[in-house]
């Protein structure tokens, strides 16, 4: 079994004092997994990878990225602690060039990296090469994901960390995403990634947990909750028939 690169125990977390909307959660990220974050709106799915991130307030629970403890770090350490977190909306700067966006990113690198480290992010992403002189607010949808995880993956991270990457695409760029996902770890990159598109996410994670009220309540290999009941029953609030009860018992 590889080793845990983040660890999440018991975490609390949230917006304003005695006000949780993190439970209590805990996942494990194994190295060169895709781990899945599903559950039902308003379920604090993004609360939750924003305060490992460093985003929201941790009141309770430790986050371990590589054996490290890291749940007190502020977010804007935890880039070169090794967790690079792209967040569903503004997540690029539109006014600035694609190129620019990408060099801003490599601020945390020693300049005599930044120009392979740019090379291998267009080499990644060819659509970006096109588009390099591109206001990025200019790109499509598509292509704004892209530049969005490039920017991420220019400082070589342990842990990507997405939020509904797929959100507001259409489906064609939506297959995209997800396409460009996989091969992110094909490459050994390691993804935790929260998505309401389950089926989606799904086929590409390895493993996937379903948080409910601010709680991990369900967890299993990605491939086969699809057709689990219990993901049934607490992400989409239908019942699992007799049959099935009998079946997972």
């Amino acid at each position: 079994m590889s080793e845990a690169v983040l660890d999440v125990r018991d975490l609390e977390a949230g917006y304003e004092p005695g006000v949780p909307i993190v439970r209590g959660a805990s996942i494990t990220v194994r190295k060169g997994e895709i781990v899945v974050v599903l559950g039902p709106n308003g379920a604090g799915k993004s609360s939750f990878i924003k305060a490992i991130s460093g985003l929201v307030p941790i009141t309770g629970g430790t986050v371990f990225l590589d054996g490290k403890d890291i749940t007190a770090a502020p977010a804007h350490t935890m880039v070169r602690l090794g967790l690079a977190f792209v967040p569903q909306t503004e997540n690029i700067f539109p006014l600035m060039s694609v190129e620019d966006n990408l060099r801003v990113a490599c601020g945390i690198l020693e300049r005599r990296e930044i120009p392979a480290r740019m090379d291998e992010m267009y080499a990644a992403f060819p659509d970006l090469v096109r588009q390099r002189r591109t206001a990025a607010g200019n790109l499509s949808g598509g292509q704004r994901q892209m530049l969005a995880v490039a920017r991420a993956l220019i400082v070589h991270p342990k842990v990507l960390v997405l939020d509904e990457p797929s959100a507001g695409l259409s489906p064609k760029f939506v297959s995209m995403v997800f396409e460009m996902l996989a091969g992110i770890r094909k490459s050994g990159v390691t993804i935790l990634l929260v998505e309401q598109n389950a089926k989606a996410a799904l086929a590409i994670g390895d493993r996937a947990y379903v948080l409910v009220e601010g709680k991990d309540r369900h967890e299993g290999v990605a491939s086969e909750l699809w057709n689990d009941p219990v993901v049934a029953e607490l992400y989409l609030g239908q019942r699992p028939s007799r049959a099935s009860k009998g079946g997972a018992a």
